[in-house]
């Protein structure tokens, strides 16, 4: 048998514990920065969201439709790529900026339109496009968001800020909207095309979400130790719809102006003539549909399944974008959205074609966490992982990321190329 050297042992001098026992400078952090700081993915956002805000809103945002097969899918498809890294390359500086619908981002990515954003924090919109302005990347108001155009505008002056609508059945409200948005600077108009009905969302149904929050017997329980979200909500200017006009009752709009399914390619028409710049398709799911919008001549698209909240078992629209980018991407700027939680998933897009990606549920789990500075915190997370994910491949630049730095397996049936 051989004989092992013993280890050499001495009493430890203080000095030689004070490395193991420095704490964490937090001096001067506030305390949502505290709170925000011990998040490092946007998953520990989410988590600290679940934990701080009333189920309803919590779940509007998080859940999908039916059984959220497609929400899982799309997800899924980032998970199951493969990265494919170069090695021994000069990747000290890393510049993340690109150019979108004929302006600057200084991130391949930016914050999509989301509904009844107040609902999640009393902060809202106002929150997410000031955070958006200081990231230096776009910002979508929706239709039903909860902060009216000129408001955004006035809240961030000089961030970029884009308009999102629906085809309403009120075509003088949607020609209003269209010239107030151009008004106060709005520079692209995207328009969401998958919404002939409404989603079955389970979750809703489940969690008692509606608009505005309503007290019964379960969610006055589920709300009561969520004190500072109720504070919030009832201290503050009470919400109003970014469709609502003053004077005209709510009941009203919501009956005659939304769900319009008689829609077709040719209402395009009318929207392109009344805004002028550049406009967007959001919520193309088919090549066909695709080259149609091109033809219908729209200047973007964006590949989306509504975040799996519309119809269920839906492709994944990562699985579509290297198709849609051979079929129509000389045409027209590809976008995605769906399933998008890391910056590696932004990567991963953009290397596959796509112009520029949109995220949503990322943002909203931030200012659910911590408000404006959560939808800050998010922002920073997702700018740190797009730099990293490009050191690590070797790329220094968004146009030096190509299909073969990326692989998708897909389990299932290939996406129609129809």
């Amino acid at each position: 048998m051989p004989e092992y050297a013993r280890l050499e042992r001495r009493f430890p001098r203080p000095g030689d514990l004070k490395p193991f026992l420095a704490l964490k400078d937090r001096r001067g952090l506030g305390r949502v920065q505290r709170r925000l700081a011990s998040a490092h993915t946007i998953e520990d956002l989410r988590r600290i969201a679940q934990a701080r805000t009333p189920s309803g809103p919590f779940h509007y945002v998080d859940g999908g439709a039916e059984e959220e097969l497609g929400m899982a899918r799309a997800r899924e498809a980032f998970r199951d790529l493969d990265f494919h890294p170069r090695i021994l390359c000069d990747v000290h500086a890393v510049d993340t900026s690109t150019t979108v619908l004929g302006g600057p981002s200084a991130l391949p990515f930016g914050f999509a339109p989301t509904g009844g954003t107040r609902m999640m924090h009393a902060a809202g919109e106002r929150a997410v496009v000031r955070a958006a302005g200081r990231a230096g990347i776009p910002y979508a108001l929706s239709t039903v968001g909860t902060t009216s155009i000129a408001a955004l505008a006035e809240a961030a002056p000089s961030a970029r800020r884009w308009f999102q609508m629906y085809l309403l059945k009120d075509r003088d409200l949607s020609l209003r909207m269209i010239a107030e948005a151009k008004t106060h600077g709005y520079d692209a108009l995207i328009v969401t095309v998958d919404v002939p009905v409404s989603g079955n969302r389970l979750r809703d149904l489940k969690y008692g979400m509606s608009y505005p929050p309503q007290l019964t017997l379960k969610t006055f329980l589920d709300a009561s130790y969520r004190v500072e979200w109720w504070s919030n909500l009832l201290t503050t200017e009470p919400y109003t719809f970014t469709y609502e006009e003053p004077g005209v009752p709510r009941s009203a709009l919501q009956v005659s102006g939304f769900n319009d399914n008689t829609t077709t390619f040719e209402d395009l028409a009318w929207v392109r003539e009344a805004w002028g710049g550049p406009l967007v398709i959001k919520g193309v799911q088919t090549l066909a549909d695709a080259r149609r919008a091109v033809d219908a001549g729209v200047d973007g698209i964006v590949l989306s399944n509504h975040g799996g909240r519309q119809l269920d078992r839906t492709p994944p629209p990562l699985h579509l974008l290297p198709a849609a980018v051979r079929e129509v991407g000389a045409d027209t700027e590809v976008m995605i959205d769906s399933g998008v939680r890391t910056g590696s998933d932004v990567v991963a897009a953009i290397a596959l074609g796509a112009r520029f990606v949109l995220v949503g549920r990322a943002y909203l789990y931030g200012l659910m966490a911590g408000g404006e500075a959560g939808v800050d915190r998010a922002a920073h997370i997702l700018r740190t992982e797009v730099e990293r994910t490009m050191q690590l491949l070797g790329v220094t630049s968004i146009a030096e990321l190509t299909p073969e730095h990326v692989r998708l397996f897909t389990r299932r049936a290939p996406v129609p190329l129809y």
